[in-house]
């Protein structure tokens, strides 16, 4: 707390005033493009990570980054709260993007490649049986998602294309991508290397997003945003 204290102090005497009249405009509002879950682990910081301020994104953070899947008629198959943020951000804010983002060392995919039992977090070990469908994947060895990385690392690039497998069950999701309103992209970041991966469907595995590949991805954006904005 000490330490969260004196960021807050530092804060509010040397970037506020920098910040004072954007948090005046987002008083009003918020107006963010795009819906990033990521998971709760400490060492992923999304604001950090793409450079973006206050009213940039709609952050969904939870152990695992995982969606639970929606049953047939659109009701979550869990916790409501991350099935309330998808139709919440999807439904009332402008999004055009969401982002399902993994990452290297997590603790809930090595719980999940254990076996998924957890001494004491009875509540814990029942978030992580969503991740089950991911485990099948990567024992079925039939793709080459994550080839070369430690277990724990596949599973978890496999996990990010799992989840978004299930953000396709909910309505909303299905709708907006029917009208050509709505994108998703998968990504996974390396800690040790401080190195964002994208999924490249093309490809069939997950490319760092250095200066050509980001160059690649800004372009087929351009060409894609007339055709989207014409639908909505």
């Amino acid at each position: 707390m000490k330490k969260l204290i004196r960021g807050l102090l530092d804060f509010q005497r040397h970037t506020l005033p920098s910040y004072r009249a954007t948090f005046a405009r987002l008083a009003k509002g918020q107006s963010p493009d795009c819906l990033f879950i990521s998971c709760s682990d400490s060492r992923v910081v999304p604001n950090l990570l793409v450079s973006t301020d206050p009213g940039d994104l709609f952050t969904v953070r939870n152990v695992g980054n995982l969606v639970p899947p929606a049953r047939p008629g659109g009701q979550p198959s869990a916790d409501r709260g991350e099935a309330a943020a998808i139709e919440f951000s999807l439904g009332f804010l402008p999004i055009e993007d969401v982002v399902v983002c993994g990452h290297s060392s997590c603790g809930a995919m090595k719980a999940i490649l254990a076996g998924g039992a957890v001494d004491g977090a009875p509540n814990l070990e029942q978030w992580l049986a969503h991740g089950s469908p991911s485990l099948k994947a990567l024992r079925e060895k039939n793709t080459q998602v994550g080839e070369g990385l430690p277990d724990a690392d596949r599973l978890s690039q496999l996990n990010v294309l799992v989840q978004l497998e299930h953000l396709k069950t909910y309505p909303i999701v299905r709708d907006r991508l029917a009208a050509g309103t709505l994108r998703l992209h998968g990504w996974w970041f390396d800690i040790g290397a401080a190195q964002v991966h994208a999924y490249r469907d093309d490809l069939g595995r997950f490319v760092p997003i250095d200066e050509a590949e980001g160059d690649r991805l800004l372009t087929s954006l351009t060409d894609e945003q007339p055709a989207l904005r014409a639908v909505q």
